[in-house]
């Protein structure tokens, strides 16, 4: 058994989303998304405490929305971007230990995967991914510039996780270079650091159009998510 903590970003706005709240206020069979991801993680005995990065004046809502949850919740401030807010909940996670990180609006993990990417981050980085199923081209300017060899491409998902004290130390010394990663295991090879990708699931969904929230609706009818 790997402990963990996870650090969830939580203090987005959800523009893709087109939404005039927090996207994780949206519901799916009548609960928030945050509930159904926060529930995923407290439903897992290797998760220890689950850290929030929320703003200011929603922490309210957080709080009544996930009180019923027995696993500890720490709320900090997010920041205005998401890396900020992932860096705020890393000041407060044990450096001896593993933190995964997982964004707020991907309520469908399966407690296997975590167990796997916990146990692969006790060396180093790793996150889940999927292989890309589509063609993919690269186009300029509206023109097609070539199709791209899909074999080697991947599409990156949550959770990511980390020695805590390794990606603490790495979004850290980002701040101070100014350099913005398109998510942590970014920073961890930017750093230089390995990253160990595991086979996730395309059912680990990012809900950030409206079209995702009719998926995400599909999927809860399968009996394995009731």
């Amino acid at each position: 058994m790997v402990r963990y903590t996870v650090v969830i970003p939580a203090a987005g706005k959800g523009k893709r989303m087109g939404a005039d709240e927090n996207k994780l206020m949206l519901t799916l069979q009548g609960k928030p998304i945050i509930v159904w991801t926060v529930e995923a993680f407290s439903k897992d005995a290797w998760c220890e405490r689950i850290v929030l990065a929320v703003r200011p004046e929603e922490q309210g809502w957080f709080e009544r929305q996930l009180y019923h949850l027995e696993t500890p919740i720490t709320y900090v401030t997010g920041g205005e971007e998401r890396q900020q807010s992932v860096r705020a909940g890393l000041q407060v996670v044990d450096p001896n230990g593993i933190v995964l990180i997982h964004d707020g609006a991907r309520p469908f993990v399966r407690i296997d995967q975590l167990h796997a990417i916990a146990e692969a981050a006790e060396t180093e980085g790793a996150i889940l991914a999927v292989p890309v199923k589509d063609t993919v081209k690269q186009v300029t300017a509206g023109q097609i510039k070539q199709t791209v060899p899909r074999e080697a491409l991947w599409l990156a998902q949550t959770p990511q996780a980390f020695p805590a004290a390794d990606i603490r130390a790495v979004h850290n010394q980002a701040e101070r270079s100014g350099f913005i990663g398109t998510d942590d295991a970014s920073l961890f090879e930017w750093a230089g650091k390995k990253v160990t990708v595991l086979t996730g699931d395309y059912h680990n969904i990012k809900m950030t159009t409206p079209e995702d929230l009719l998926f995400g609706e599909a999927i809860l009818t399968k009996e394995d998510y009731q």
